[in-house]
């Protein structure tokens, strides 16, 4: 197993392919305001994601679904001062990327703010904004399995691709996406077994939440990380990493020694 303490440069959306190839584990948080973002910056975090988990984190909302480009784009810009080598992600918000001209309108605005990659949830139609945002430069990551915005469709927060046909779909969907043009995949509550298929069937890395220790990489969201209560059921896969480290920065430390080393997430924070 290759492991490494962080690197001296930034990051750039070529490297992730390079640390997929050389094996090392990358390591994502998300983040919404400078300060946060300097301290997981200097702590040796790779990626840092502005996502509209924002919603219901920082808003105080039910789901992600009322989160607007302008809201991420103020927050992308707080975080972005705050960066000097981790790579910037911003999520798409709901029905930002309904039609390719929309997604490239919110796109260039979350890029103007100051990221360096968005991201958008699911395949399907989705797989022509994702050709669409790639030909004029806008690199993306995808999103598959639970996809929070779905979340109404889906009847609620649930590990996806359990059963054969679902499963199927998901790995599909996965190679669907990275032929599209991306080039990084976060995988949500998925099975182990599954997200560790889809990895090895990918040139592209895979970033887990609730899908495994056999992801290229790992991302929680800040607040879980430092078990902080956002007034939501805390999922199978969130561990406190604040409450043995004792401070911030020693959270996300603990939190990427974890992951790198392939110590997280064990079994006790992973679905079957």
């Amino acid at each position: 197993m290759y492991t490494s303490t962080p690197q001296d440069k930034p990051w750039t959306v070529p490297m992730l392919a390079d640390a997929k190839r050389d094996g090392r584990k990358l390591v994502m948080l998300t983040a919404y305001d400078a300060s946060f973002a300097r301290t997981f910056d200097s702590a040796g975090t790779d990626l840092i994601l502005v996502g509209d988990s924002l919603g219901m984190v920082v808003q105080g909302h039910d789901s992600t679904l009322p989160v607007t480009v302008a809201d991420t784009v103020y927050h992308v810009a707080c975080v972005a001062r705050g960066l000097s080598k981790a790579l910037l992600v911003a999520d798409l918000p709901f029905q930002s990327d309904a039609t390719p001209e929309r997604a490239l309108d919110a796109a260039t605005a979350l890029l103007q703010a100051g990221a360096a990659m968005v991201k958008l949830e699911g395949a399907g139609h989705k797989l022509d904004v994702i050709r669409f945002l790639v030909e004029r430069e806008i690199p993306v990551c995808a999103h598959l399995g639970l996809t929070p915005q779905s979340v109404l469709r889906l009847g609620g927060y649930k590990v996806q691709g359990r059963d054969d046909a679902t499963a199927g779909k998901l790995r599909a969907d996965a190679r669907a996406v990275a032929e599209a043009g991306a080039a990084l995949l976060v995988l949500e509550c998925v099975p182990t077994g599954l997200a560790q298929t889809i990895t090895a069937e990918l040139p592209i890395p895979t970033i887990g939440i609730g899908a495994g220790p056999h992801c290229d990489g790992q991302v929680l969201v800040q607040h879980d990380l430092l078990g902080v209560n956002s007034g939501h059921r805390r999922p199978k896969f969130v561990k406190d990493f604040l409450a043995e480290a004792g401070t911030i920065a020693g959270a996300v430390t603990a939190y990427a020694s974890a992951v790198r080393e392939g110590r997280f997430p064990d079994a006790a924070h992973s679905y079957d």
